[in-house]
C-alpha cells in the first residue's frame, strides 16, 4: 500500500505532467528507472528534450522545510545527469541532441484541491557533474 508521501508523489507527476502537456510539450515517459538512477518525467518541446524532476510538498511542509526545488540535492543532480545521458545513449540519440535538466516545484494546499506549480527550466547544469 502507497504511503502517503508516495500519493503525494504520484499526485504531483500527474499534476506536472498535465501541466506541460497543456503548455505543448509532449510527453515521452513517465518515471523512467534504470539502475543509475530515476526520471519522474521525459518529455519534449520543439528539438529540446527535457528531463523533469517533480519536487511536490503540501504548503505545510513546505513552510517548515523549503521550498520544494531546495530538495535537489547535489547528489540528486549527479543522479539525474547521469540518468539523462543513458537515456539518451539508449535511445541512440546523437550528441548533438538538445537537451536540459528542470524542475517542477508544485506546493499543494492540505486538501490537494489547488496547487501552484513553478516550471524551472534548466534548473541543472551538465557542469554540475
Amino acid at each position: 500500500m502507497p504511503t502517503q508521501r508516495r500519493k503525494l508523489g504520484d499526485l504531483g507527476e500527474k499534476l506536472a505532467c498535465k501541466f506541460l502537456k497543456n503548455n505543448g510539450y509532449s510527453v515521452l515517459e513517465v518515471n523512467y528507472q534504470k539502475r543509475i538512477g530515476e526520471i519522474d518525467v521525459i518529455v519534449k518541446s520543439g528539438e529540446i528534450i527535457h528531463f523533469i524532476e517533480v519536487k511536490t510538498r503540501t504548503k505545510k511542509s513546505s513552510d517548515k522545510y523549503g521550498l520544494p526545488q531546495e530538495a535537489v540535492t547535489s547528489h540528486k543532480k549527479k543522479r539525474l545527469i547521469r540518468t539523462a545521458l543513458f537515456y539518451l545513449a539508449e535511445h541512440k540519440h546523437s550528441d548533438n541532441t538538445n537537451w536540459q535538466i528542470d524542475v517542477i516545484a508544485i506546493i499543494i494546499d492540505e486538501n490537494r484541491n489547488k496547487a501552484k506549480i513553478n516550471h524551472i527550466e534548466n534548473a541543472i547544469s551538465y557542469d554540475s557533474l
